[in-house]
């Protein structure tokens, strides 16, 4: 049975992972471009009461009105990354990533391929009321443990507020979740969000600027009063990955770093969806964090700034990463801090972080590949994107192969290579070594800026002693992707405001 369902497996990943078996030879203001989208002067902080995940309004020491902007904090929350669940192997949890990745590269081919359904279009800049030098720092979770590789935070909505496990997403705007009525919906941890049970839940109406942000259902209604009828709301993500509802506003608190210490946003625009079908592993909804006017990040930046950051442990750590809303002081002295510029996004699919990408440099040696293959074609096509919900790093399928063999040709012989492993190649015997020695990747971008990776971020070791690259090929797309997997453990910046990516290596348990 475990090897019909990893051929079945191989079938479907077919496209994303041609297999060689060669020989193996180191280590926002209603006049600014976000259409209407505005934030109170201020937060009102909330503390946990520790009873069924409710919260309660705390007292601040001092009123957040009267602060100097200079003197507001940065706000800095918890991600967390479930651990593998009981019985699940490393290897059934990153079969299960590469599956779920081969979804989701489609939906980036098809979003970045073709005009997008949804007809939405991010303003080219954004000039928000105000850019407060406060950060807002969370904890974000790893999803391991229903097999899943996204990271997730925790967010409590509404009021009284509830707590919601939702996936944090650099590759999409909305941020939605599973509401009451639930028509159709995947199973998840916990209950559904009930709107009739908060006090600060309104509609999004049919005739507000905001709901031209989003694609209407397929048999769309009618807006027959304006000002009272409902937005509807229909958002996809592959073919089978897809949320409907209606567009709303919500208070959404989330727990900081600091013991007790807590943060409410009030109004965010949000999905309430009803039906919502797709690989969500559990999870009460997706937390967007893209480029678009609707995203979380992009909600903020009239409170924290044009500022974001997180940190992501390794993959098997227990210990919670980190994110930032705001600058990070210690990120931005940290001597390695590195930067590159984003690239143009395309018209196409303005969601996502394009980088621009030279070369990649295996045991410190460029390779070989044509300069056309990281350039975006016109049908918007192409390109590299840095993406925080996808697990394994994929390279257009010509550079993929032009890196595969690098390594196969540059590893020592002294480690086997394992022919016919399901998906990931090449695969290597390294039992009983600590720490094998693997030839250095090295990503180069156009501007000049070097992207030095350790070992442990693009090869896997797997059960058994057994330790793979963990790069893939996009053969239909041509997009180039830098997972989650490869940005282990470097504190990742997206500034923008001067339009650019930032990485420095980081302990992130210790961020």
């Amino acid at each position: 049975m475990a090897q019909l369902a990893e051929r079945s497996l191989l079938l479907l990943l077919v496209l994303l992972s041609p297999f060689v078996a060669s020989a193996g030879v180191a280590k926002l203001n209603s006049s600014s471009p976000l259409f209407g989208i505005e934030f109170p002067p201020f937060n009102t902080a909330v503390a946990d009461t520790g009873c069924d995940g409710k919260l309660v309004a705390a007292e601040e020491a001092g009123d957040e009105r009267t602060q100097p902007a200079s003197l507001s904090p940065s706000l800095k929350l918890h991600i967390t990354r479930r651990t593998a669940a009981a019985g699940r192997t490393r290897k059934d949890s990153f079969l299960d990533s590469a599956q779920k990745d081969a979804a989701r590269i489609e939906t980036m081919r098809r979003r970045a391929s073709s005009a997008r359904p949804d007809g939405e279009r991010a303003p080219a800049a954004y000039s928000p009321r105000r850019a407060l030098s406060e950060r807002l720092v969370a904890t974000v979770e790893s999803g391991v443990a229903v097999g899943s590789g996204e990271y997730l935070m925790d967010v409590y909505v509404g009021t009284p507020p509830r707590r919601f496990q939702m996936i944090m997403d650099t590759g999409s705007d909305l941020n939605w979740l599973q509401c009451a009525p639930c028509l159709d919906c995947f199973e998840q941890r916990g209950p559904v969000f009930e709107p009739a049970a908060s006090s600060s839940y309104r509609n999004v109406t049919c005739g507000d600027q905001r709901c031209g942000l989003v694609a209407p259902p397929e048999a769309p209604r009618a807006c027959r009063r304006p000002g009272e009828d409902p937005c509807p709301y229909y958002y996809w993500y592959g073919d089978q990955s897809n949320t409907t509802g209606d567009l709303a506003l919500e208070s959404f608190t989330v727990n900081l770093t600091a013991p007790g210490a807590s943060r409410r946003v009030d109004g965010v625009v949000f999905g309430c969806g009803h039906r919502n079908r797709g690989l969500f592993h559990g999870a009460a909804g997706l937390l967007g964090l893209g480029r678009g006017p609707l995203s979380f990040a992009s909600q903020l930046r009239a409170v924290y700034g044009h500022t974001f950051s997180y940190c992501l442990v390794d993959h098997g750590s227990d210990v919670g990463s980190k994110m930032v809303f705001g600058e990070d002081p210690l990120l931005l002295a940290h001597p390695r801090l590195n930067y590159t510029a984003f690239a143009p996004a395309s018209s196409p699919a303005d969601t996502f972080y394009y980088v621009q990408l030279r070369g990649v440099l295996v045991g410190g040696e460029l390779l070989n590949i044509s300069s056309d293959t990281w350039g975006v074609s016109k049908d918007g096509s192409g390109g590299t994107i840095i993406d925080s919900g996808t697990t394994l790093s994929y390279f257009a399928e010509p550079a993929y192969r032009v890196i595969r063999q690098a390594f196969v040709e540059r590893m020592s012989r002294s480690y086997p290579l394992i022919a016919d492993f399901p998906v990931l190649n090449p695969c290597y015997n390294v039992s009983g070594v600590e720490r094998p020695e693997v030839p250095e990747l090295s990503l180069a971008f156009a501007d000049g800026a070097v992207w030095d990776f350790p070992a442990e971020n693009y090869f896997i070791r797997l059960d058994d002693g057994i330790m793979c690259l963990a790069v893939l090929g996009t053969p239909r797309s041509g997009m180039s992707i830098i997972g989650n997997f490869q940005q282990q453990n470097f504190h990742v910046v997206y500034d923008l405001l001067k339009n650019r990516l930032g990485f420095a290596p980081r302990r992130c348990a210790e961020v």
